[in-house]
């Protein structure tokens, strides 16, 4: 999620933190009924639905274990986003996140923090465990930067799994920052950026371009896949992919 680097960070002992938010119905709108922070993880509302992490702490960096927990109640609305990039940073053994979000029925969910950049040396594990309601609207976005400018990247293991009504939607996994891996034309060939947007939305077809790929999922949703030179490439791939999937 989001995190700054400053000065001493490489110094500070391995971090235990939990986060959540929460929304619920009053009077016909939405309203945050939750918001728990520790830091690297702070939150912050900034709008009447919309809530943002913001850093007050470098992270996450090796050995950190942060969790994220999201609440949408039915019939609610939140935008969930970050106001800088997350720096992964190297340090005594992996660093995790685990990201656990429930949408209930009618409700709508877009996440789409800053991206995420794999410094040299890192070595970080993702786990998204989305469950959705039927009726429920969730755009979920993720971006991947391989390593600082002119730099390897470091490692990182992402999980992603989605359960709508009880029932596996999608269930991915990916590395990033191995070296056999990360050159292959198979898989990112030259590309410095990923990036997946998942959505409940079902697109009319796939569609393949350089670099972009709309994949109709076999129940309702859309997988949104993108590669990119850099980070301003790759968010422009992955919002062509949404708009493409949600027509």
């Amino acid at each position: 999620m989001t995190g700054l680097l400053t000065a001493g960070a490489s110094a500070r002992r391995a971090m235990r933190a939990r986060a959540a938010v929460a929304t619920a119905r009053a009077d016909g709108r939405t309203v945050v009924s939750r918001l728990a922070s520790a830091p690297p993880l702070t939150l912050r509302q900034t709008g009447p639905h919309t809530v943002h992490l913001v850093s007050t702490a470098a992270g996450p960096l090796g050995g950190d274990r942060l969790a994220l927990d999201v609440d949408v109640a039915p019939g609610t609305t939140l935008e969930l986003g970050s106001v800088a990039s997350t720096l992964v940073l190297p340090g005594d053994g992996p660093s995790e996140l685990v990201v656990t979000a429930r949408v209930g029925a009618g409700a709508t969910l877009r996440f789409a923090p800053e991206p995420t950049v794999l410094a040299t040396g890192c070595d970080h594990r993702v786990a998204v465990r989305l469950t959705v309601e039927a009726g429920a609207n969730v755009s979920w976005r993720e971006e991947i930067v391989l390593g600082r400018h002119g730099e390897p990247s470091g490692r990182c293991l992402a999980r992603f799994d989605a359960t709508l009504d009880g029932l596996p939607l999608l269930r991915q996994e990916f590395t990033a920052g191995d070296p056999a891996l990360d050159s292959s034309p198979a898989l990112y060939g030259t590309a410095r950026c990923i990036g997946t947007t998942f959505l409940t939305a079902r697109a009319a077809e796939p569609y393949v371009a350089e670099g972009l790929a709309v994949l109709p999922l076999s129940g309702p949703g859309t997988l949104v896949t993108a590669l990119a030179a850099d980070a301003v490439e790759l968010r422009a791939r992955l919002e062509q992919g949404e708009r493409l999937a949600s027509r």
